[in-house]
């Protein structure tokens, strides 16, 4: 048995590519949309989504192991806190 427990993958099929970007912003175009057509107001929907798109960057930069990333997402957040 591999020293991963059998959980090897083939090739790039564990990388974030094109395809998976595309699905993204489809997915949230239409979650925006749809929270805008029940009647919620654009600020919310913008903070929502504002919120579901930090979320998903930081996920990714954590499993792809982005120490570079996790830092310029830690100066970004804390320079648009500071108001800079």
């Amino acid at each position: 048995m591999p020293a991963d427990g059998g959980l090897r993958q083939a090739g790039s099929a564990g990388r974030f590519g094109p395809t998976h970007a595309l699905i993204l912003l489809i997915a949230v175009l239409v979650l925006g949309c749809a929270l805008f057509l029940a009647g919620t107001e654009l600020e919310t929907v913008f903070a929502l989504l504002g919120g579901c798109g930090a979320i998903g960057a930081v996920t990714l930069a954590a499993a792809g192991g982005g120490r570079r990333l996790m830092t310029v997402l830690v100066e970004a957040a804390v320079r648009s806190g500071a108001g800079t």
